[in-house]
């Protein structure tokens, strides 16, 4: 008996000793995050590409410690797929950047930097300060950051004017604009005024309707109205940086294309 129970501890070190740290770490990852793959040979595939990241991470965070790089990077629910996959999956596709500006002429306005600059202007702003930005939101694998970008700025502009901050709906723009790209994901930055136009200048209070990388039907409701947009305003001249901090500053958050394929593991400033 004595040897029975000897035999079986010694089987459950040699267990525990097979598992390195990096396996421990993969599951405490897939059981933060939720993630379950469909095969052995799938889960294996995405355990090295985790492991890669891992170590771009911590060899990245080492610099961020030495004040050489400004940011930290961690492990998310990103942290499994490659770059192609990510740029493919969650990026915005078939934006064309030009220096021209499709617009409807009776619903923009052109902002730019008053005469004497920015020296007026504060140190800093937040408007979360003021109570003026919704959470942080997640669009989940779907190329539909136009929908967050221009709700967000509506949210926070409704919220200025009127005091009160809605949230409002990203699956109705993905759904109620499909005619200017592929299932709504392809709209093109310079469109994205147009959008009211074809919502009747109106947009809907937040529902889940669908996941936002489902195609639905638009139903847009009335009796739903969260906010009501007249037009909106270019900041110029366009990548302007003193022109984007004046219209910040003096007028509320700012709807802007942001080249984002490398901030799959960004976590912090530094």
């Amino acid at each position: 008996m004595k040897l029975l129970i000897l035999a079986a501890a010694s089987l459950a070190v040699v267990s525990c000793a097979s598992l390195s740290l990096e396996d421990l770490e993969f599951h405490a990852w897939k059981l933060k995050f939720g993630k379950s793959y469909s095969s052995f040979q799938e889960e294996a595939y995405r355990k090295n590409i985790w492991l890669s990241t891992r170590r771009r991470v911590l060899a990245h965070n080492i610099l961020a410690d030495q004040g050489i790089s400004t940011y930290r990077m961690g492990m998310n629910h990103f942290s499994d797929m490659n770059q192609e996959e990510f740029r493919q999956t969650v990026l915005l596709r078939g934006m064309i950047p030009s220096n021209e500006t499709k617009t409807i002429p009776h619903l923009v306005a052109k902002v730019s930097t008053p005469q004497g600059g920015t020296a007026k202007l504060s140190d800093s702003v937040d408007w979360r300060d003021k109570g003026c930005v919704t959470p942080v939101k997640s669009q989940g694998q779907c190329g539909s950051c136009w929908a967050f970008s221009v709700t967000g700025a509506l949210e926070s502009h409704t919220c200025i004017r009127y005091g009160s901050l809605p949230t409002l709906s990203e699956q109705q723009l993905v759904d109620c604009t499909r005619s200017y790209g592929e299932q709504g994901f392809s709209l093109l930055w310079s469109e994205l005024g147009s959008y009211m136009g074809k919502l009747k200048t109106e947009a809907c209070s937040n529902s889940p309707l669908l996941n936002y990388y489902q195609e639905g039907y638009c139903r847009f409701n009335p009796e739903g109205v969260g906010a009501t947009c007249r037009g909106y305003s270019d900041v110029t001249p366009r990548g302007d940086e003193s022109a984007l901090q004046h219209y910040v500053a003096s007028e509320g958050p700012v709807s802007v294309a942001v080249d984002a394929q490398h901030f799959q593991n960004y976590q912090s400033v530094r």
